[in-house]
């Protein structure tokens, strides 16, 4: 017998696969892991003079769509 949650559960994932939508799972980085703002810093100043770099933030805000952001 399921519980009340899970059959709810159930219901709704089959109503978003009835509307065309599919489960995905993705694995991301765990900000909360010890050294992971280290990391971030030390990448962010490994590229901080990288001609690509800059090049790829230029396009960024080329194309950024801000219309309805503050």
């Amino acid at each position: 017998m399921r519980s009340a949650t899970s059959a709810r559960v159930q219901k709704h994932r089959i109503a978003l696969r009835e509307a065309g939508l599919r489960p995905l799972q993705i694995w991301v980085p765990d900000t909360r892991r010890e050294g992971f703002a280290e990391e971030c810093r030390r990448q962010s100043l490994s590229i901080q003079n990288d001609a690509a770099e800059q090049d790829a933030l230029n396009w960024l805000e080329t194309v950024a769509d801000r219309d309805g952001w503050q």
